[in-house]
């Protein structure tokens, strides 16, 4: 018997498009897809999902210091001119960061092999509208991981797994397979 299905495709399509498949439930909370696929989902991300409630406060708070550079009233970098060269002003700051335990780190690693990097293309108008862009600089990258211990984990602190649900919708009119909605409870 084998240990999982093999959904028509190669080794590495199968991987890929479970990877694919895996990050975007995780960031959209639901996603629509075929009841085999569905099954094989879930497997990956309740073990991702098991990972970052048992790591989500693994963690010691460390104050560093850090160089910022200096802003004028309008936002923009001050310049000085130092040997006939203009050079950016920069400021030392106490910053507190997240370390990092090991088991924490481990963790972090084991769901970046998995997860894809997201980017977020969606921003905030100042009338407080959120609209979609495609231009490059209004995309930023969405850190998944972080997002998984602070807002998904603190979720399912009391719960021993099941963080999924598999909702059937019928069969696709194409060829009959049976869609199901997967989402996280």
């Amino acid at each position: 018997m084998a240990m999982y299905r093999k959904l028509g495709k190669t080794s590495d399509q199968r991987k890929a498009l479970l990877r694919n498949q895996v990050t975007q439930l995780l960031y959209h909370g639901k996603i629509v897809t075929t009841e085999a696929r569905a099954k094989e989902i879930r497997k990956i991300a309740e073990k991702i999902i098991a990972m970052a409630v048992r790591e989500k406060d693994n963690f010691e708070e460390v104050t560093v210091k850090a160089k910022v550079p200096r802003k004028d009233s309008e936002g923009k970098r001050v310049k000085e001119v130092v040997d006939g060269k203009k050079k950016t002003v920069y400021d030392e700051v106490d910053r507190t960061v997240k370390k990092d335990k090991p088991s924490r780190l481990h963790a972090r690693r084991e769901m970046l092999k998995i997860l894809y990097p997201v980017t977020s293309s969606t921003t905030t108008r100042k009338d407080g509208k959120v609209v979609t862009s495609n231009k490059k600089k209004d995309k930023k990258q969405v850190d998944l991981v972080a997002r998984l211990f602070d807002e998904v984990a603190p979720k399912y602190v009391n719960r021993n797994g099941g963080y999924t649900r598999i909702v059937k919708l019928g069969e696709r009119r194409g060829d009959g397979a049976m869609q199901v909605i997967i989402e996280l409870v």
